[in-house]
């Protein structure tokens, strides 16, 4: 008697396979259109940001309405942040590309920041009570570091059309706007190099809450924003 041998299951493996092809492209999908997640390397945006989160950031959130003074912005900073060439070789920017694609390390041409001059503002530091002025009007900010002052390096910067100055929270140790003076663009970011804007804090747990969207801070720019 012909015995047939059984043949082993293959239709299982196929079907774990292509369900993870279809997992990997809605959620490359998703984090190209709605919400990514990113790891914060620095201390530069304490309290609000501690170095080693995750956070959820929305691309969507300014396609309902311009960036504001006091909003909390992911930017690519290649540029102007950013080196133009990090001089890594292809192998090790693959490992590293998806390293910060699964939200496991920072990026070194993707920042956050807060906005503090839109175009057309002109900001400076500092009036007589210590304050960064927008406009000529001081500029209040209880987001800033506790213990830390607004800034402690003056400068006087003219924010060109589709430009953003930008600044961390924890001033004494961020490198912003103000670390590039002189250089070429002058430390202000494209507009249109804005990512999006952190929605929530996924990781560590017990950080595990909401960022809000500050008021617009600040006085009124020409433009009304």
């Amino acid at each position: 008697m012909d015995q047939t041998k059984r043949q082993p299951p293959k239709t299982g493996w196929r079907f774990v396979f292509l369900a993870l092809v279809l997992a990997v492209a809605v959620s490359g999908l998703v984090r190209s259109l709605w919400l990514d997640v990113y790891y914060i390397p620095s201390e530069s945006m304490e309290p609000v940001l501690q170095g080693g989160d995750r956070i959820l950031v929305s691309r969507t959130d300014f396609q309902a309405g311009p960036v504001r003074r006091g909003d909390i912005v992911v930017f690519d900073g290649r540029g102007t942040f950013a080196p133009l060439n990090s001089g890594k070789g292809p192998f090790v920017d693959a490992a590293v590309g998806i390293s910060q694609w699964l939200g496991l390390t920072g990026s070194d041409t993707t920042y956050v920041k807060r906005v503090i001059g839109l175009p057309g503002d002109t900001v400076v530091c500092c009036d007589s009570g210590g304050k960064i002025t927008v406009n000529g009007a001081p500029l209040d900010e209880p987001y800033v570091f506790p213990g830390d002052v607004p800034s402690t390096q003056r400068f006087s910067a003219e924010v060109p059309a589709g430009r953003l100055w930008l600044l961390g929270d924890h001033r004494s140790v961020s490198a912003d706007s103000r670390s590039l003076l002189g250089a070429p663009g002058g430390g202000m970011v494209p507009v249109d190099r804005v990512i999006g804007r952190p929605v929530q804090i996924v990781w560590p747990l017990d950080r595990f809450a909401a960022v809000p969207r500050p008021a617009a801070a600040g006085p009124t720019t020409e433009n009304g924003q």
